[in-house]
């Protein structure tokens, strides 16, 4: 009986043991997908309603400037603005998004390095981030932020959505078709 329940729990033991190491570590293949695009930049738009502002009539690209196997950084230029960076980093088995804010003169910006951490693995082609502690206190606004951000073969994608708002952000990027630009962030 011993015998037939060691070999049970080792059976067990190797079944969960091979699925661990089948499983996909879908922040690490997202990660690489964006990083798939290192170097080069594209043309977006936005295609929510209302556009804000600060953001009608300007040209939107985001350009993938830097590459690592735990980091990516994508510029989101807006017009002539060219403060603003998402911040990719893998946190163990999470991916953690962050808003880098820079002032002309390169120093952070008063409002910066806010985002948060997914909670679960997500996939390969969409990760959601709801807004991190931190974020909550330095922006009480931002407190039910929720990001997600997809990316396939065709397109990347940003998106806000506030509990409580009726309204999103989303901005699309078409990925078949690279830019060259001079821009740089801040």
């Amino acid at each position: 009986m011993k015998k037939t329940a060691f070999a049970f729990l080792l059976s067990i033991f190797s079944i969960l043991q091979t699925q661990a190491q089948t499983t996909p570590n879908y922040p690490e293949q997202f990660t690489a997908n964006l990083a798939q695009h290192c170097g080069k930049a594209y043309k977006g738009k936005i295609v929510s309603s209302p556009i804000p502002a600060d953001f009608e009539n300007k040209e939107l690209i985001m350009y993938v400037s830097s590459c690592t196997n735990r980091e990516v950084k994508i510029a989101f230029f807006v017009g002539d603005d060219l403060s603003r960076t998402w911040v990719f980093t893998l946190k163990g088995d999470r991916l953690e998004l962050k808003h880098d804010h820079r002032q002309p003169n390169g120093q952070p910006d008063e409002i910066t390095m806010y985002g948060g951490t997914t909670t679960n693995t997500g996939n390969d082609t969409i990760q959601y981030f709801p807004a991190d502690q931190e974020t909550a206190q330095h922006i009480p606004a931002a407190a039910s932020n929720l990001w997600w951000v997809t990316i396939n073969e065709e397109e990347y994608t940003y998106n806000l959505q506030r509990a409580g708002s009726s309204t999103s952000f989303n901005v699309v990027f078409d990925l078949n078709n690279p830019i060259v630009t001079d821009k740089r962030a801040w």
